[in-house]
């Protein structure tokens, strides 16, 4: 006779596991994460924000190559890890070149240009070059073939190097925006559940008039008052996402405050924030983790929703609503890739979260 028992824990996981949609959507947005930790030993572009500019092949069609040629501004400095994974100083001039020759150890270059007319002829000398001893020597280390995957954006950038550094924002947004919901929802909800009376009054009061206001508008008053920024958008989604954790939270407390081993644990003397938070909390953590992912879905939407208004992060950082933005006018203009790769990437992850949502709530059903 099989006598082992299973915990809660790993028969949800079980049942998880089985969700189809469930796993690939949580492994999608694990690999997600990855590249976005390392995007700079993935991006073409390793500068600081993927900002290095070529505007003479701007809004250029995906697959496109051109020659370019990297001038140094300055010398070299020391590699320092941090670069790696925050990009490294833009020390050099790139100029997208269509040929090149060599002359006197001279160096003779076509400036790139749609219209063949208007291309100028350049020279440059190998004291341009400080560490390289002979011009053919800079032909083979400073110009290079690159290719643009997927084209490049308005002012020239790479725009897959853009695409996975951009994932940082709304990956950020999500994990802290939820972090700073689930810190104050879990809180005015225990508190008003518990409670009840006055207190609970007072937060249902609090959480019916931020309801009560629509959350983008909310939002940008929330951004204009702390200002533009990085983080300032972050703590602005944060606090207007929180009423939906109070309420469930303080509905999960109401029912189980009056339970045998809550009165049991009173009986014993233990306080009130030990028995909320050792013996409620724990217990009610299934439907908090649900409404958690459908949070990050919806932070992710917010925050593309404050770039494309140019209240979210801030240039030159990216973004993939600051991409839209800056290109939906490209739409009409025979290039929508432009702005469909970014909303496409914001669609795809905000899929994912919704997917793990709807199977951490089938896992976590206990009559199913």
């Amino acid at each position: 006779m099989d006598t082992t028992t299973q915990s809660l824990t790993t028969i949800a996981l079980q049942k998880f596991k089985k969700n189809f949609w469930g796993v690939f959507s949580f492994w999608f947005v694990v690999v997600l994460i990855v590249i976005s930790i390392f995007g700079y030993f993935l991006t073409p572009d390793h500068s600081e924000n993927a900002n290095q500019m070529h505007l003479s092949i701007h809004s250029k069609s995906p697959g496109f190559e051109v020659q370019i040629i990297s001038i140094p501004l300055k010398e070299r400095e020391d590699t320092k890890w941090s670069y790696y994974f925050f990009g490294f100083p833009n020390n050099t001039t790139e100029i997208p070149i269509s040929n090149y020759t060599i002359k006197n150890n001279v160096l003779v270059f076509t400036e790139y240009s749609d219209d063949a007319t208007l291309a100028q002829i350049k020279e440059i000398g190998i004291d341009k070059f400080p560490g390289f001893s002979s011009i053919i020597e800079v032909t083979k280390n400073c110009i290079k073939t690159q290719k643009f995957y997927l084209g490049t954006d308005k002012y020239g950038r790479d725009l897959l190097s853009r695409m996975i550094i951009g994932s940082r924002i709304s990956l950020s947004i999500g994990f802290i925006a939820v972090f700073i919901s689930l810190l104050v929802g879990i809180f005015f909800g225990a508190l008003g559940g518990y409670f009840g009376g006055k207190t609970d009054a007072f937060v249902m009061w609090l959480v019916n008039i931020i309801w009560s206001i629509p959350t983008l508008l909310l939002v940008i008053a929330i951004t204009l008052t702390l200002g533009k920024g990085f983080w300032q958008v972050f703590v602005a989604v944060g606090l207007t996402m929180w009423v939906e954790v109070a309420r469930v939270v303080r509905g999960q407390v109401i029912s189980l405050k009056e339970m045998q081993y809550i009165t049991a644990a009173k009986a014993l003397g233990f306080g009130h924030f030990r028995i909320i938070f050792n013996h409620i909390l724990p217990n009610i953590m299934a439907p908090v983790i649900v409404i958690s992912a459908a949070n990050f879905a919806s932070a992710i939407l917010v925050e593309s929703g404050l770039s494309f208004l140019g209240l979210g992060a801030q240039p030159p950082i990216p973004s993939w609503g600051g991409m839209i933005k800056d290109h939906y006018s490209y739409i009409i203009l025979g290039k929508p890739y432009l702005a469909v790769v970014p909303g496409l990437a914001i669609m795809l992850l905000t899929l994912a979260f919704m997917m793990i949502g709807n199977a951490l709530r089938d896992a976590l059903d206990v009559k199913s």
